[in-house]
């Protein structure tokens, strides 16, 4: 019997997801949170006080998802993918057993029913065999622990060394590891595990199903809209940028980007990798000729030095998103919302990384 916690959440998402025209929006909103059951609504920022923007393209999201909350499809072969609007995995279905490719935890306990409503169907095995961490993070692998039993756990060998820092007992230390390359295989299904080097984290790997023509590549590239806050938050940001051609050059058909509500093809990383060459030029450019006088002048004689450099990042950021954002609004979902934010990324890059310093160069 289906308690009425349960059927009132069931209807708030399904509602939520018609409203918002996100499908999986409340999926969030509704996670039921250690400690707040009891919890009061926050009056501190009212939603008519919060910002308007723009509005999504129709080709940013994907299919509706269910009334518990995820989508499950098949990409090709014995292939599927899962999400719940916000996150992706996938698994491979085979005589031997599931392969599962990443665990995140806004998905959870759906990933267990999404794999169930396959291989019943199927009348495959249900139980999973293997799991591939893509990478460390939590928010892609922090439901790893609902996989138990005899389980084998894959990842790069800089991601062991990042989990057993954790110490996060919902990612589970993987049983085997690699450097450059792996193969798995499992009841006739083969992945190809490979490590290309830091990109958006140091151990981010490149997840390819040939008998699918698939790639997953996590938190790189995110089909039809612009990059995640600060480029997704990378740690290696002229690698992350290098991964795109990477990308471009692996043989697939279908992408998984591990985010967001739809798989990506070929055109979408082209897109992409516009978007952040246009950024990227627009920073150097900034860099070149944004006057510091004005900063100086304000916050020179209180003798903040942070509110100079402050200051002096947010207007350039500023600056070199603005032409981006004009030029890519309708074109990718968000454009609006984070380039600003991936500029100031690109800013502290430029001048750190690629040592274009601006005004702040060699003193004559």
């Amino acid at each position: 019997m289906t308690s009425p916690r349960k059927s009132d959440r069931r209807t708030f998402l399904r509602q939520a997801s018609v409203a918002a025209a996100v499908p999986a929006a409340a999926s969030l909103l509704a996670l039921n949170l250690p400690g707040t059951a009891n919890a009061a609504p926050s009056a501190a920022t009212p939603a008519d006080a919060l910002p308007d923007y723009a509005p999504v393209p129709t080709s940013a999201f994907g299919p509706a998802v269910n009334e518990s909350g995820y989508f499950v499809g098949r990409i090709g072969g014995n292939l599927y993918w899962v999400t719940d609007g916000f996150y992706q995995a996938m698994f491979l279905t085979t005589a031997e057993g599931v392969v599962m490719v990443d665990a995140p935890p806004t998905i959870g306990r759906n990933l267990l029913r999404a794999i169930a409503e396959v291989t019943r169907a199927r009348r495959l095995p249900t139980r999973v065999t293997h799991l591939v961490y893509s990478h460390s993070h939590a928010d892609h692998i922090g439901a790893a622990s609902i996989f138990d039993g005899a389980i084998t756990r894959i990842a790069h060998s800089e991601t062991r060394r990042l989990l057993r820092a954790a110490r996060d007992p919902n990612r589970p230390l993987p049983t085997v590891t690699f450097d450059e390359r792996y193969e798995l295989q499992v009841g006739g299904e083969r992945l190809e595990l490979s490590y290309h080097g830091p990109n958006h984290s140091p151990d981010n790997i490149f997840i390819h199903a040939p008998s699918a023509a698939t790639l997953m590549v996590v938190d790189v590239i995110f089909p039809g809209w612009v990059p995640f806050k600060n480029l997704a938050e990378s740690q290696d940001i002229p690698a992350w940028i290098a991964a795109h051609d990477l990308v471009l050059a692996t043989p697939w058909h279908t992408l998984i980007g591990g985010h967001l509500g739809r798989l990506g093809t070929r055109a979408d990383v082209a897109l992409q990798r516009d978007y952040v060459q246009d950024l990227a030029a627009n920073t150097r450019a900034t860099l070149g000729t944004l006057d510091p006088t004005p900063f100086f002048a304000k916050y020179g004689p209180t003798g903040n030095a942070w509110a100079i450099f402050k200051s002096y990042l947010d207007a350039a950021a500023e600056q070199a998103a603005a032409p981006v954002i004009a030029k890519y609004t309708g074109r990718l979902a968000a454009a609006d919302v984070f380039t600003t934010a991936n500029a100031a990324a690109l800013v502290n890059s430029t001048r750190i990384d690629a040592g274009t310093l601006g005004p702040f160069g060699i003193h004559p």
